[in-house]
């Protein structure tokens, strides 16, 4: 008898967040693209939970890593491995047009999968983030249709000036609550949220990123056990949840110098 291929035999979803892919870090692009041609080739299905890109100003955008990467998530979706995204705080434009040049198909924010029979709810993280108004104010604004109708109509080099200045708002905003002490609080999800997210969805496990903290948090919930996976970033190093038959494994991945 024919041995089954490992995609048959082992099942396996994979989930990764915030890689922040932006042309100054390479390796995290090379990495990135190691990945999807190698462990995410056998996979049955592949969910990124946003922020793959450090900044997405439109599809419209052909520049790298957009590029390569729309290239090899095509490949991998024309293998047989679903391919799903979630935007992020990052890549919020992210549309219909660059999904369909990588054969992705987008999620919205939140919502719930069945993962081994199982109800698991997933999330990017940064509703969960309820105690930083500063960030959530923001958030509604630049979700606002009108106003991305708006800056979608810009000359792309305009959209690009936003965003660098987004990015550098984003750092002064961070620094600020870390010099008042009050990064742990303010940057990761609140706990409140969390309860009432689990409670409202009926689900025992979530999945997000956005906060930078991998972990497998256990806790209680309206009365129940629950769960709570937090992706990494792919900063230093990478972030992967691996879903199967044999459980749950959130493990790191190396990344090269470039």
């Amino acid at each position: 008898m024919p041995s089954e291929s490992p995609r048959t035999a082992k099942p396996t979803t994979l989930f990764v967040s915030d890689l922040h892919l932006d042309a100054s870090r390479p390796q995290a692009t090379a990495a990135f693209l190691a990945f999807l041609a190698g462990e995410a080739s056998q996979a049955d299905a592949l969910y990124i939970l946003g922020d793959l890109f450090e900044a997405w100003v439109g599809d419209d955008d052909t520049s790298e890593p957009g590029a390569s990467v729309a290239s090899a998530l095509a490949r991998l979706s024309a293998s047989g491995v679903a391919v799903h995204f979630m935007r992020g705080n990052r890549d919020f434009l992210l549309g219909e047009a660059y999904a369909g040049r990588c054969g992705m198909r987008l999620l919205a924010d939140p919502c719930v999968v069945r993962l081994q029979g199982e109800p698991v709810l997933l999330t990017h993280g940064d509703l969960l983030c309820t105690d930083d108004l500063a960030y959530q104010d923001f958030r509604r604004q630049v979700h606002d249709p009108a106003w991305q109708r708006q800056f979608l109509a810009q000359p792309l080099a305009a959209r690009h000036a936003f965003a660098a200045k987004a990015r550098e708002a984003s750092r002064a905003h961070h620094a600020t609550v870390v010099s008042a002490g009050q990064a742990e609080e303010i940057t990761d999800v609140s706990p409140d949220t969390v309860e009432a997210t689990f409670v409202r969805f009926g689900v025992q496990r979530m999945i997000h990123g956005h906060t930078h903290r991998p972990a497998v948090h256990e806790l209680h919930a309206g009365g129940r056990g629950r769960t709570r996976v937090v992706l990494g970033d792919w900063y230093d190093q990478g972030s992967v949840l691996r879903v199967g038959a044999g459980g749950w494994s959130l493990d790191r991945l190396a990344i090269g110098a470039s």
